[in-house]
């Protein structure tokens, strides 16, 4: 059995002034671009935090300036770059990186907020057996339930470079509180779940292409 190895970044996305003009040093045009057709400030800010975080993490690994590194596409068209594995994903304050040299992977964090636990919303794009165990957990436990479910979803569609473009509720994952993460029916058996808190009132979950080999976990920081 193998050890994959699985580091964990987090980054917040509200750094000051002039952090975050240097970070929007190492960007490419094409990054540049995507940031500015957002209409609030806010929002162009946070992924140029966490875009600009991105290229400073990678080149940790890749022993190249930030803003040299050049990205390609892989599977499904995901962002690649040669001999490493990584994905981003942010909510609100906060962004969170997953790297390994090793194998595919895909991470999702969302900030926990109540108004996301609509039952509305998990009947549009939750399985049946998802929205049973929903209804089942007590009322103080269904934003987190909702959100091990979202997570583990959205990490796991992100492994395969897939997005929506696979229907939310066309395999079931784990979502219970206090549950392992787990994909249960209708998902590939090669990929493992696990669930974790990045940082207080977040969930984030991880996809790693692992079957049965064992994943590690090292959580770390930038600035």
């Amino acid at each position: 059995m193998a050890v994959i190895e699985v580091d964990l970044w987090t980054v917040g996305l509200r750094p000051p002034t002039s952090v975050l003009a240097a970070l929007e040093e190492l960007l490419s045009p094409a990054e540049l671009g995507r940031a500015n057709r957002f209409r609030f400030a806010k929002d162009r800010q946070a992924h140029i935090a966490a875009h600009g975080a991105l290229r400073q993490i990678l080149s940790t690994y890749l022993n190249s300036s930030p803003s040299d590194i050049c990205f390609g596409e892989g599977a499904n068209g995901k962002p690649a770059v040669r001999g490493l594995q990584f994905n981003l994903s942010h909510s609100a304050d906060l962004a969170l990186v997953a790297v390994t040299p090793q194998r595919e992977l895909g991470v999702d964090v969302e900030q926990v907020d109540p108004r996301r636990a609509d039952t509305s919303i998990a009947k549009r794009f939750f399985s049946p057996y998802e929205i049973g165990v929903l209804e089942s957990v007590p009322k103080e436990q269904q934003t987190e339930a909702f959100l091990n479910c979202w997570t583990r979803k959205e990490a796991y569609l992100k492994a395969m470079g897939l997005g929506l473009s696979v229907p939310l509720d066309s395999f079931d994952v784990s979502l219970a509180p206090g549950e392992p993460a787990a994909l249960l029916r209708g998902a590939d058996a090669k990929w493992q779940l696990r669930s974790f808190v990045p940082a207080p009132d977040y969930i984030g979950a991880l996809a790693v292409e692992a079957a049965s080999d064992e994943i590690a976990l090292a959580f770390r920081s930038l600035g």
